[in-house]
């Protein structure tokens, strides 16, 4: 795998076989707003700046295959991509691959990507963990779905991408309660704000989950998307804040190949 210009690489110790990253927005064709490296194909950008930045990331980083992309929908629906077809662009926030060369794929702006891996490199998964689906009970989805095809005794590891910061992600009271329904321990991971909202930690909520889940190898998760303004894309600050009809989306990446 060579590099790709501004690429995160999960800072991990990687499993055997495993390769796991996150793009940013440097290095592709899209324009304002949406410029450069935007993967996402339902954002407004141009059809062929799309195809051309997939082409360039898949060439630069010598993928195995083209990323299976998902359509995501704030859920909590696991993609098993080796039984899924591979024609088939899945309805689901997560997806996962014992097969080597199946590369997983998730698209963000804010939310939070989490990529999962085997200690023995068998078995990977991504997730798309905005609140939504972080409440809802998308990371459990997928480490069920993982642990249900792995042999018994193998440990995950998690790796989390950069997502927005609870400086900057100001939630309501109906967001808080949606976290605190599920385990009233996650109340340490909301500060008052102004008035009646509050500062969420998207990273703190999800490694208070893969804690639950026995996932304490858990690495990332120190970075804003929203303060990083040429590095990351950010809906919250680009279409909220600032008006913008659409930003782009960056694509966090795992897969096995043996």
């Amino acid at each position: 795998m060579t590099q790709w210009p501004g690429m995160l690489v999960a800072d991990w110790h990687p499993p055997p076989g495993v390769h796991a990253l996150c793009t940013t927005r440097l290095g592709g064709v899209s324009v304002a707003p949406r410029d450069a490296l935007n993967l996402g194909a339902h954002v407004g950008d141009a059809s062929a700046a799309v195809a051309e930045n997939r082409r360039r990331l898949r060439a630069a980083l010598l993928l195995p295959a083209e990323p299976r992309w998902l359509s995501q929908v704030h859920g909590v629906a696991v993609a098993d991509l080796d039984v899924a077809a591979a024609a088939a662009i899945p309805v689901a926030d997560a997806a996962i691959a014992l097969g080597s060369g199946t590369v997983c794929a998730v698209l963000t702006a804010d939310c939070l990507p989490v990529l999962l891996a085997a200690s023995d490199g068998s078995a990977v998964g991504a997730v798309h963990a905005g609140w939504r689906g972080l409440a809802a009970g998308v990371v459990e989805a997928t480490v069920q779905a993982l642990r249900g095809r792995m042999a018994p005794g193998i440990t995950l590891q998690a790796w989390l991408g950069p997502a927005i910061s609870a400086a900057h992600f100001e939630v309501g009271e109906d967001v808080r309660q949606a976290f605190l329904a599920v385990n009233p321990a996650a109340e340490t991971a909301f500060q008052r704000g102004a008035g009646d909202r509050w500062q969420a930690d998207l990273y703190a909520l999800a490694r208070a989950r893969l804690a639950t889940l026995g996932i304490t190898q858990v690495s990332g998760g120190n970075h804003c998307t929203y303060a990083e303004d040429g590095r990351f894309y950010s809906h919250r600050r680009d279409v909220q804040h600032r008006g913008l009809v659409a930003t782009g989306r960056m694509a966090s990446l795992i897969w096995r190949q043996t």
